[in-house]
């Protein structure tokens, strides 16, 4: 198992964390990491990405019953904006076989009460940008096909097929890759730094702002290693949910681990 340096502790509100620096190989050892984790917790693990699995085709039929369909791609495609919160069960996890510690379901579903407030509105944020996201998708296809109402029928063939399809994809592109990239900025650590330490919400989403200034090469491969996992699980019509979540969810606590140093002090290049 990859281990980081770091020892795991909980940190004042007025420390100020130091950011390490990474590099490219990183977000490989992570997913290394985080499968590691999962094949020591199989049952917690799956049964963590079940769910996901269930609420993705819960979701799906519901908006599709609707006569809400437009609203599913959006949702789908913008899944990773609100991933962070989700996993946070899984993070408590890893952090427990971090610690040699008991590691089961029961602590997968109270790692809320870690930092329930702060882990709380940190929800809501990401909720707001995922709502944002499915505006602005709406808004960018309602310009490109007026008139147009988005079914599953008419989905691949209006979006992908049609001639007009150029500009749309390339403003949906444009549009959807400024919010993701932003919102990935502020939640690519913060949830996980949440579930360790006794911070508050803006010390967490500043520290992972900087920790993508500090190392942006790394962070954007692990930013396009997780979109491709999601896309992975939405092409497999959500089944592959139940494994690539839990794996990323690991890997998001390892990534964490070793982003943020634990005495407050910037640290070189890992090894």
């Amino acid at each position: 198992m990859v281990q980081s340096t770091t020892p795991a502790y909980q940190q004042g509100p007025d420390m100020i964390p130091g950011i390490n620096e990474i590099t490219l190989d990183h977000p490989w050892r992570w997913i290394a990491a985080g499968w590691r984790d999962f094949q020591q917790t199989p049952a917690v693990s799956l049964s963590y990405g079940l769910v996901f699995v269930v609420v993705s085709y819960l979701l799906t039929f519901f908006f599709y019953s609707g006569a809400l369909f437009y609203l599913v791609p959006p949702l789908a495609a913008g899944y990773f904006l609100v991933a962070p919160i989700l996993a946070v069960g899984l993070y408590d996890i890893s952090r427990r076989l971090e610690n040699g510690e008991e590691a089961n379901l029961s602590h997968a579903v109270s790692a809320l009460k870690r930092n329930p407030a702060n882990l709380l509105f940190m929800g809501l944020v990401l909720m707001m940008a995922l709502l944002v996201w499915i505006m602005i998708a709406n808004l960018v296809f309602a310009i490109f096909y007026s008139g147009v109402s988005l079914t599953m029928e008419n989905f691949i063939p209006s979006l992908f097929l049609s001639g007009e399809n150029t500009g749309f994809l390339a403003a949906g592109i444009i549009s959807g890759g400024i919010i993701a990239l932003s919102v990935f900025s502020m939640s690519v650590i913060s949830v996980p730094m949440l579930v360790d330490r006794q911070v508050d919400v803006l010390t967490a989403l500043t520290t992972s702002v900087r920790a993508m200034i500090k190392n942006p090469r790394a962070l954007i491969l692990w930013g396009v290693l997780i979109v491709m996992f999601v896309w992975l699980g939405i092409m497999t019509f959500y089944i592959g949910f139940a494994l690539f979540m839990p794996i990323i969810g690991h890997a998001s606590w390892h990534a964490y681990r070793d982003l943020v140093s634990a005495d407050g002090a910037e640290a070189g290049t890992g090894a």
